[in-house]
């Protein structure tokens, strides 16, 4: 995976065609969507930006900060109208940028987004010096433990044990539960894709149904044995899923 660096802007752009911009989660890397590139760079532009997390000024860490890092971003590369796609905290910054920039936005597709609730690992924090219960929580976010590799949780051990990097974990799950989007919802006319895990315990079924419910245009598609991260859990499911959806779309 190539990173391209361009000023504040670190990116994955790959393939030709519309843009599919990937936008990944709290915990989450440039690699969660290796399979959706892969798949879709052979007929769309893939594009994947690093949300600058750990690396934005502290009073900045928020929902609505990276929805503005997200908007300097897309006018930068000057893309014009685009696909969202975001997993747990990337379909949250979503909405929001959606939610104040609709003109740039052809379709959104969420998958295990917050925005509604989630059930956050931030609490649980003062136990982070210990491999086995972060191992074990992130195991949590799928539904085949296996998926959860060392490298991954070897990644998470490694912020979770970054004192600068755990407190702006905390700020952005403040950030996510005072953003709440219940009332722009109902606002959002465009066309959303929501592909969830029926055994997410991250964001529960029951959220899926309140944003398939609260937004206008949504269909909700399920994939079963699966956690919240489906494009990682199931990427050829997840990917025949999205493709579907886009091609009713472009």
């Amino acid at each position: 995976m190539n990173v391209i660096e361009e000023g504040e802007f670190k990116y994955v752009e790959q393939g030709q065609g519309e843009t599919l911009v990937l936008l990944h989660g709290l915990m989450g890397a440039l690699s969660n969507w290796n399979g959706v590139l892969d798949h879709f760079s052979k007929k769309y532009r893939v594009v994947i930006p690093l949300l600058p997390i750990f690396d934005m000024p502290l009073k900045k860490v928020g929902v609505k900060g990276l929805a503005e890092y997200l908007d300097r971003f897309l006018l930068h590369k000057n893309y014009g109208e685009v696909h969202l796609i975001g997993n747990s905290l990337g379909g949250h910054v979503g909405l929001y940028y959606y939610a104040n920039k609709k003109s740039q936005t052809k379709t959104l597709t969420l998958t295990g987004s917050s925005g509604l609730y989630e059930r956050a690992m931030g609490d649980t924090y003062p136990k982070r010096g210990s491999y086995i219960y972060i191992k074990e929580k992130v195991e949590v976010t799928f539904y085949d433990p296996k998926t959860a590799t060392r490298e991954l949780v070897d990644e998470v051990f490694e912020t979770i044990n970054n004192r600068n990097r755990v407190i702006r974990i905390l700020a952005m799950a403040k950030s996510a539960i005072r953003h709440n989007m219940k009332e722009d919802l109902k606002t959002m006319h465009l066309p959303v894709c929501l592909i969830w895990g029926k055994n997410d315990n991250i964001t529960p079924p029951q959220v899926a149904e309140e944003f398939r419910d609260t937004l206008p245009n949504a269909e909700l598609l399920w994939i079963d044995k699966c956690g919240h991260a489906p494009m990682m859990e199931h990427p050829e499911v997840f990917n025949k899923l999205l493709d579907t959806f886009l091609e009713k779309h472009v």
